[in-house]
């Protein structure tokens, strides 16, 4: 998909790679990456003991896995609601309002944890808003925050503004893995400090930030600033189906 269009249809694509274990490493452009040495740490998705600070970020919560019963096919949703013990008849998303519910039972929560991140993952992709793709990643299993953090963190210039539909967990992790200096800042990359004044005008649709970079670039120079808007301040935000259906205050930010 990505090769189409720069050779003719007649001929045999070039660029194919073979899939295994040693060539199918995540894919950034050379003008994004850092090096061309990429992270993929994706074996450390298997459950080990960890400290409690890694502790609390896996311990995922129940809009989390409503997020990704969302995504799933009604084939799978099926199945979950028959290992669940829970009515198969009615549509997709019926499905998953009755799983919701059966979800307050910590069995039932575990195991659908258990269906969708011991599943085989997908792709994770990184876009810009025009549609131009610059990190591609192949996830064996299911996708998590990791995975958008290895390609981010191969990136020469992280982006001062990412869209993620689970921002406060991208943030958590991103800045957990560089402690010393974490990339997501100010705020843990909210737009701002979660104080009560805050999160009431974010609520009423009032809150005011400033981020004039977006329009032009810095005109003094900021260490580590990006070259092309010349800040320094990276942030995540969720796109607007996912804020809708997250439960927690400070997501508002």
């Amino acid at each position: 998909m990505i090769s189409r269009g720069f050779f003719p249809s007649t001929s045999s694509d070039p660029f194919v790679v073979c899939p295994c274990f040693e060539n199918w490493a995540p894919w950034i452009g050379r003008e994004t990456r850092s090096s061309n040495s990429v992270l993929n740490t994706e074996l450390k998705k298997v459950p080990l003991e960890t400290a409690d600070t890694e502790a609390e970020l896996n311990n995922i919560t129940e809009e989390r896995l409503f997020d990704e019963l969302l995504k799933q096919k009604v084939s799978t949703v099926r199945k979950l609601c028959k290992t669940c013990n829970v009515n198969t008849r009615g549509s997709r998303m019926d499905l998953i309002i009755l799983l919701r519910e059966k979800m307050k039972s910590q069995q039932t929560c575990d195991k659908v944890f258990q269906s969708i991140w011991g599943a085989s993952g997908g792709w994770s992709v990184i876009l810009c808003l025009h549609g131009i793709v610059y990190s591609l990643k192949f996830n064996l299993r299911a996708e998590s925050p990791r995975d958008f953090a290895d390609l981010l963190l191969s990136w020469k210039h992280l982006p001062n503004v990412c869209v993620y539909d689970y921002a406060q967990g991208l943030a958590m992790h991103t800045n957990l893995r560089i402690p010393e200096n974490p990339p997501f800042q100010p705020h843990e990359g909210k737009l701002a400090d979660p104080t009560k004044v805050d999160l009431g005008d974010a609520v009423r649709g009032k809150l005011q930030v400033s981020l004039p970079w977006l329009e032009e670039k810095c005109a003094d120079y900021v260490k580590n600033g990006h070259p092309v808007t010349g800040s320094n301040q990276h942030y995540v935000l969720y796109d607007k189906f996912q804020q809708a259906n997250s439960k927690d205050p400070h997501d508002v930010l």
